[in-house]
């Protein structure tokens, strides 16, 4: 058994059993758990999926909103048990696999088209 093998055997053991099912575009809610202490508590961030990137257990996707008319971002590794859940509130319409352009549009411009 070589190095390589190893390593897959390592990280197919770190992987989710179901991964939501979200693209680029989509607007999501991404439901975190957060560690304060000795207590864990449940963090709802919503927002446009900018990027999907990576693969098997090192895959990871962007989240960005606006907030307080500040724009925020988020990275997530995509089979982080940290990640408790992630639901799609609507899906976007996209012809681009990274929405980077989103960064410098603001208000009513920085919305994605509905898939119907």
């Amino acid at each position: 058994m070589n190095a390589n093998e190893i390593i897959k055997n390592i990280e197919t053991a770190e992987l989710k059993n179901e991964v939501d099912e979200f693209a680029v575009g989509d607007t999501v809610k991404v439901y975190s758990r957060i560690v304060e202490g000795n207590r864990t508590r449940t963090q709802v961030f919503e927002g446009t999926v900018i990027k999907r990137q990576g693969g098997s257990n090192r895959a990871t996707f962007t989240v960005r909103k606006a907030s307080n008319g500040v724009g925020v971002e988020k990275t997530w590794p995509l089979h982080s048990p940290n990640v408790e859940k992630i639901e799609v509130v609507r899906k976007g319409k996209v012809r681009r696999a990274k929405l980077n352009y989103l960064r410098n549009l603001t208000g009513k411009k920085a919305k994605v088209k509905e898939r119907i």
